[in-house]
């Protein structure tokens, strides 16, 4: 072979080949070490902070000026575009949808409105509009709802904050599901700022601090978004998980200390009211069998330049499938999808089946009591009735249309239309011994007027009771914690 320069004298042109592919190189070396060290820079400029942040800080405009990025993310949970086929950030009237639900509620404030949650950012919008607030309500209910939460249990004593009344802290509650919630605000590292889910976690004899970094991305969520209950005289906000995370197990649980969310208006059924158990759901599912977290799905990582950071427009994985599934699935968004849904419309055909039949069970009961039935004879009954619902409540109540777990859900749901029927079918036995000729007629519950009129709500009276609530009281609430040391109010 012969030399380079013997080449380059002969070829002259081969020498100028070199020497502009060496400036090339040497310039995308140069624009890559550039990059490497902005990002770098980006970084360390990313973890200071701008403004010190105060321990309980409940706005969320205060952390926002530090952390633009996520402040940014976490305001478009404003949007409500988007509907998947069950869920999504948009309203849905789920009485209108299921009207048999309005019957399974009765007598409880879930018969008057049920709408789909939407993002965060409206939750103390859509407490204070709704008709069941317009009942009366514990402070316990606004456990969920606020950063401004644990700055009241940190001054007033957790047990006291449970024990008041809902309207009592309507002034207090006022900044929205944000920042406070789930970090320390001198480390930013994931917290628990709520003390049911770690009372629960010492009742089970775990230690809820030596959770992993990644344990903790679906704890934060789990002090919200899981079934609970209100416990004694004041009201203290208890999770039933003594026994484990399963249906059966919280059951249980509740049977075993005779809960009672409320007693049903037709079939007097001692009745148990699914709150969200998504994080019950997501434990006997397989994306937590294969160690992924909420956040992975619900808030996937996103890219900045050189930041890294997660996405705080917290929503339905299906309205960011190339940002959420892909990152795990090799199958394409449209394949994704499809599977999602598929799994759904079975869990959805058994939810609507299991709803037709608890519907009529209570109408049968309350058949069976003006005619004549014994307490003795509907004990066994009403008994099913309150498993059979608890039932079919664990799997409509969550956010994912039984996602989180579907070939749980379907197991559920089976069980819940046996019991249902065995209900059903003791019923049939007592109606027959009483003279009644069966099946007896069944009313139009075709839409939720229907059958709202049914169990005897006078919806034009209740609707004007709250219009008078949202006219005089939110307006005082307002003024009151503006005037409190000028605080910033994000309710939309």
């Amino acid at each position: 072979m012969k030399p380079v320069s013997e080449i380059t004298k002969r070829k002259p042109w081969v020498a100028w080949l070199i020497f502009l592919g060496t400036v090339v190189i040497v310039f995308i070396l140069g624009l890559l070490a550039s990059s490497i060290i902005e990002r770098r820079s980006e970084s360390k400029v990313y973890f200071q902070m701008v403004s010190e942040i105060p321990e309980w800080e409940p706005r969320n405009e205060v952390w926002g000026r530090n952390f633009p990025r996520e402040y940014e993310s976490y305001e478009s949970t404003l949007d409500t575009s988007f509907l998947s086929k069950y869920g999504g950030s948009g309203t849905r009237d789920y009485l209108e949808e299921h009207p048999e639900m309005v019957v399974m509620w009765a007598g409880y404030a879930f018969s008057r409105e049920y709408k789909q949650a939407r993002g965060h950012y409206y939750a103390i919008n859509d407490i204070r509009q709704t008709l069941r607030t317009d009942v009366p309500q514990p402070s316990t209910c606004w456990t969920c709802k606020s950063p401004d939460v644990p700055r009241l249990m940190n001054q007033m004593g957790v047990e006291n904050f449970y024990k008041g009344k809902w309207t009592d802290l309507g002034s207090e509650v006022v900044n929205n599901i944000g920042c406070q919630d789930c970090h320390d605000p001198k480390t930013m590292n994931l917290r628990i700022t709520r003390p049911a889910l770690i009372e629960a976690y010492q009742r089970m004899g775990k230690d809820i601090n030596k959770a992993t970094h990644q344990e903790m991305r679906s704890l934060v969520c789990a002090q919200c978004h899981v079934e609970y209950y209100f416990k004694g005289e004041n009201k203290y906000l208890t999770f039933p998980w003594d026994n484990g995370f399963t249906v059966e197990a919280m059951e249980a649980y509740y049977d075993s200390v005779k809960h009672v969310d409320f007693v049903h208006a037709l079939s007097k059924a001692p009745m148990l009211k699914g709150q969200h158990p998504d994080f019950e759901q997501y434990t006997t599912g397989v994306h937590f069998d294969r160690g992924v977290a909420c956040a992975d799905c619900h808030m996937p990582y996103k890219r900045d330049g050189g930041m890294k950071y997660t996405d705080h427009k917290i929503q339905s994985p299906l309205a960011n499938i190339s940002g959420s599934c892909v990152v795990c699935h090799r199958e394409g968004e449209e394949k994704l999808m499809e599977n999602v849904v598929s799994r759904q419309n079975k869990i959805y055909e058994l939810r609507r089946i299991a709803e037709k039949n608890i519907a009529r069970l209570h109408i049968e009961a309350k058949t069976a009591w003006d005619n004549g039935a014994t307490e003795q004879e509907m004990e066994p009954v009403l008994t099913l009735i309150r498993h059979a619902q608890w039932r079919w409540d664990y799997v409509a109540a969550g956010n994912s249309m039984g996602f989180h777990t579907p070939a749980e859900a379907l197991r559920i749901l089976g069980t819940s239309i046996q019991k249902a029927q065995e209900g059903r079918l003791l019923l049939n036995s007592i109606l027959i011994s009483h003279g009644v000729k069966t099946p007896i007629q069944m009313p139009d519950l075709s839409n939720r007027e229907k059958a709202q009129a049914f169990i005897g709500l006078d919806m034009p009276a209740l609707h004007k009771s709250k219009n008078e609530f949202i006219n005089t009281v939110l307006p005082e609430w307002t003024k009151k914690a503006v005037e409190r040391e000028g605080q910033m109010i994000q309710i939309q």
